[in-house]
């Protein structure tokens, strides 16, 4: 890594957290490039990842079996908003990035890495959805490029990974973005219909 994670987190959260605290109400059944997940969804999901990574950086269990339900209820943007900034927090705790953290014993560099793919990738999800401007920091996309780079066949046997979707020209050409976009499974140029 360029950066530490944490910085790398920080740099992601100061473009995504905008994004996410810029949904209204009213797009919150939005479909998103992420087929699963309409707005309220992907926000909650994200929401999830904020909040269950914080105890990942502890090397504490983090729990993904209950569906969240954050969105919607109360300052949910303000929240959404403290809990990312307790993130960044928890992965510049001294030794957080060092060992193991995690039900699958992955390296918690690693375990990181999958919360700041998480942000920047959704991000772009929940921009695209609600019509937002979204560019994410150059350092952060090149780091998660790398990131899934690595992940990508085990993400893709889970089920965390579409298929990569197929650039012009094999990729030659696109961007950082729209190749992570891509190997993520995301159409690059999806629009909301």
């Amino acid at each position: 890594m360029t950066k530490p994670l944490s910085e790398l987190l920080a740099a992601a959260a100061e473009r995504s957290v905008p994004i996410v605290c810029g949904i209204t109400d009213e797009q919150l059944d939005h479909p998103t490039p992420c087929a699963e997940y309409d707005v309220r969804g992907l926000a909650n999901h994200l929401f999830q990842v904020m909040v269950n990574f914080q105890a990942l950086a502890a090397k504490k269990e983090a729990d993904f079996s209950v569906a969240p339900d954050y969105v919607g209820h109360g300052d949910w943007r303000g929240a959404f908003e403290k809990e990312t900034a307790a993130l960044v927090k928890a992965w510049a705790e001294p030794g957080a990035e060092e060992g193991t953290s995690g039900a699958m014993g992955l390296p918690a560099g690693t375990v990181g890495r999958m919360a700041l793919d998480d942000l920047a990738v959704h991000a772009w999800d929940l921009a695209r959805a609600t019509g937002q401007e979204y560019t994410p920091d150059p350092v952060v996309v090149a780091e998660a490029l790398r990131s899934c780079a690595e992940l990508a066949p085990t993400g893709r046997k889970m089920g965390a990974f579409g298929e990569e979707f197929p650039l012009p020209d094999g990729g030659a050409g696109a961007s950082d973005l729209d190749r992570l976009l891509a190997m993520t499974g995301r159409d690059p140029g999806w629009r909301r219909p």
